[in-house]
């Protein structure tokens, strides 16, 4: 049976990442396994002039009392956190998924993700965590770290959830984008969605020569599809497809360079996921 991992953490994207994955699970019976992972714990800080101020008693008092605060804001965050997993598997259930797993882990998120992703399918998180600033556009600190750990399918929510009719596949006939089409033309939820292959860039590219590749999978597959060879920056040409056609989910390959080049010129996975108010399906 098909797994899905799903990533909250009580942001204003856990409804939507739920949201999501009762979608992406509309054609089969799947198996939900739901998380949230709590990284670190908050320490109450003690003042720097502490320790010559205060006889030792004292000290030793106060020592202790900031202690049991910080026991105090562990379990409440403890508490918190289920019952956002909690209130998360209600929203699934009445969505239809009849197996929901609920995981409450303290560690780190990605290697959370190391630990359960082999039998999954694929992996859902919010665009941004709870802690994101809206205004500067900044994604949730863990995002770009699970995409380059993982070969799994990572679908990345938006803000709030929208039908899925049409479709953008990214094609720029490398690895990851050839893995996308197989994805697309091998799972029925996506067979009577229009899609829109786009290809980026300058004639005579990796993309325009296997672009037949990819109108063989998924007319094979009987999906609806229309290609697309536009010329440009291909961030820019992607946006601005999405918006003058509607496009309700993106389809793209994830970080095909090193981080150092990433650096220098930009990603445009990044950018994408940055720009585009629509939901993205990232491959590696």
């Amino acid at each position: 049976m098909p797994k899905i991992l799903a990533f909250i953490d009580g942001s204003i994207y856990s409804d939507s990442v739920c949201d999501h994955v009762i979608w992406a699970a509309a054609r089969d019976q799947v198996d939900v396994s739901l998380f949230n992972v709590i990284e670190g714990v908050e320490h109450t800080e003690v003042p720097s002039n502490f320790s010559g101020n205060l006889e030792a008693e004292i000290k030793n008092k106060l020592l202790q009392e900031l202690s049991e605060l910080d026991q105090k804001r562990s379990k409440l965050t403890q508490r918190k956190a289920r019952l956002i997993l909690d209130s998360a598997k209600n929203r699934l259930v009445k969505g239809g998924i009849e197996t929901v797993e609920t995981h409450l882990r303290n560690g780190d998120f990605v290697e959370t993700v190391t630990e359960f992703q082999d039998n999954a399918d694929m992996i859902v998180i919010g665009k941004r965590g709870e802690a994101a600033d809206f205004a500067k556009m900044h994604l949730g600190s863990n995002l770009e770290r699970l995409i380059r750990s993982t070969n799994k399918p990572v679908l990345v929510a938006a803000r709030a959830f929208k039908p899925i009719e049409r479709i953008l596949l990214a094609f720029d006939g490398g690895k990851s984008s050839l893995g996308a089409v197989d994805y697309l033309s091998s799972n029925a939820i996506y067979s009577n969605l229009e899609c829109h292959i786009v290809i980026a860039g300058q004639d005579g590219g990796l993309g325009h020569k296997k672009s037949s590749i990819a109108e063989n999978l998924l007319k094979k597959a009987g999906m609806n599809y229309k290609l697309f060879f536009e010329r440009g920056e291909p961030e820019k040409v992607i946006s601005d497809h999405v918006e003058r056609h509607r496009i309700h989910l993106l389809v793209m390959g994830a970080y095909g360079h090193s981080r150092i080049r990433n650096l220098i010129i930009g990603s445009t996975t990044t950018q994408m996921i940055r720009s585009c108010l629509v939901p993205v399906l990232l491959f590696r």
